[in-house]
């Protein structure tokens, strides 16, 4: 891939939004930040946009990591200067512009992401443990559910402060996945 071909991509998928200086490309809209940038020798193309602070994304670094393994695609995220990224990379000279368009378009949608992503895979990681957990305990679903009611009213799993309604939905969203994964363990 030339420059003028990274240009072309860019200006097709963010119109005006991009600027280029020195065979480095920047897209900045509302929250999204991508940085396009070729190493020294200009063999090497790196993507990136900014996805958290490195602090809010640290325990969910096991997420993180099982998604680089199983579910980015070509894309990956990592860690660099306390932020959490997003990062495709890709020799130039093999490079096509489906293929740079297709990481783009996964970048932007890793950031739009941001952390609820693997905030649900670790949600339903520990919703799969306690269905194994009850299940081993002889509990039936809804012995399950009203353990989860009384742990909630008891300030132990959300907060109390909230009123009845937010309540409803959370407890909700919980009987929702717990009737989802109950069969499925």
């Amino acid at each position: 891939m030339i420059a003028q071909e990274i240009t072309n991509v860019l200006s097709d998928l963010f119109k005006e939004s991009v600027q280029m200086k020195e065979e480095a490309w920047q897209v900045e809209i509302d929250n999204l930040r991508l940085l396009v940038l070729l190493s020294d020798d200009k063999s090497w193309l790196r993507s990136l946009v900014t996805i958290a602070p490195m602090q809010d994304a640290l325990p969910f670094m096991q997420q993180f990591l099982e998604a680089n393994f199983d579910e980015t695609q070509e894309t990956r995220y990592a860690f660099f200067q306390g932020l959490l990224w997003g990062v495709y990379q890709h020799n130039r000279e093999t490079l096509t512009p489906e293929d740079f368009r297709s990481a783009i378009v996964r970048l932007v949608t890793l950031q739009q992401q941001g952390l609820s992503g693997v905030f649900s895979i670790l949600a339903e990681t520990q919703i799969r443990q306690i269905v194994q957990v009850a299940k081993q305990q002889g509990q039936t679903l809804e012995a399950t559910l009203q353990t989860l009611d009384r742990l909630y009213e008891e300030g132990v799993m959300g907060d109390m402060s909230l009123g009845a309604e937010q309540r409803e939905k959370v407890l909700g969203a919980w009987r929702y996945q717990l009737e989802r994964l109950w069969e499925a363990e």
